[in-house]
């Protein structure tokens, strides 16, 4: 224990000094007003931004613990205007893949990950964006799938929103149901992502250190980023969500780290 203690201390120090840390504090403070005011799109601002700044790794472990911890508040909220028909079926389907996706992120290259999580988010986002809608109900085995897909994508970089947010989106529910269903959903789903994280071993003293810098920053957008949220209509909430989301992915694909980060 003080070996883990001492390692953690010499990893918190170590950030004090390190040159991407105010970088990825304004990427968290970002995220985490997307997070509050839409109910998802924390990891997809974050990660794609913080993948390039610090090794895959040690960002999606610390991440999923400070999206775990700040988030809780929203619940409330959340459970008071969700369709549990739906996000149930979801949190089972991404309970049976999240293993898969921990997996590919213990044992895959740094560079191919971050290929991965930016080009998931791009085609999704584009999807997102078209305007496609059904108006049938969404069935369980579609839940089902479509939350192990979620699942997979979450195991490797925390950025399992997409598939859900252009399932939900693309039906006829309201951005406040929207908004509801992902964060009951990120609830039941950190328990599979605990589990599978801890099997694959990704947790380190490093990881916690980050998230110690992170969380209070978070936290405190998440906060703005709620209130932002009161009395925003369907149309500006996903204009703003998704626009966000989609300008980070593409300026944190790899190709044009020689162009924006030289």
């Amino acid at each position: 224990m003080q070996a883990l203690l001492d390692a953690f201390q010499s990893s918190f120090f170590a950030f004090w000094d390190h040159p991407a840390l105010i970088p990825v504090l304004m990427a968290v403070s970002l995220a985490g007003i997307v997070r509050g005011f839409a109910g998802f799109g924390g990891a997809m601002v974050f990660m794609p931004f913080a993948t390039f700044l610090f090794e895959p790794r040690l960002v999606v472990v610390a991440f999923f613990m400070i999206d775990t911890s700040v988030t809780i508040p929203l619940l409330r909220s959340g459970f008071r205007h969700w369709d549990w028909r739906t996000v149930i079926p979801c949190a089972l389907g991404s309970w049976l893949s999240v293993g898969l996706g921990a997996y590919l992120l213990a044992n895959t290259d740094t560079q191919v990950l971050r290929w991965v999580i930016c080009g998931i988010i791009i085609v999704l986002v584009a999807f997102m964006m078209s305007g496609w809608r059904y108006t049938a109900r969404p069935r369980p085995p579609v839940s089902l799938a479509v939350g192990s897909v979620s699942g997979i994508l979450g195991g490797i970089s925390q950025v399992s929103a997409p598939p859900l947010v252009a399932y939900w989106s693309a039906g006829p529910f309201p951005a406040e149901t929207i908004r509801a269903n992902l964060i009951c959903f990120f609830f039941f789903a950190t328990l599979g992502s605990l589990l599978a994280f801890s099997a694959n071993g990704v947790f380190s003293a490093q990881s916690f250190a980050l998230a110690f810098w992170l969380a209070p920053a978070y936290g405190l957008a998440i906060f703005i980023g709620a209130r932002l949220f009161k009395g925003t209509d369907d149309s500006l909430f996903r204009k703003v969500a998704f626009g966000l989301i989609l300008i980070a992915a593409v300026t944190s694909l790899p190709a044009l780290d020689s162009i924006l980060r030289s």
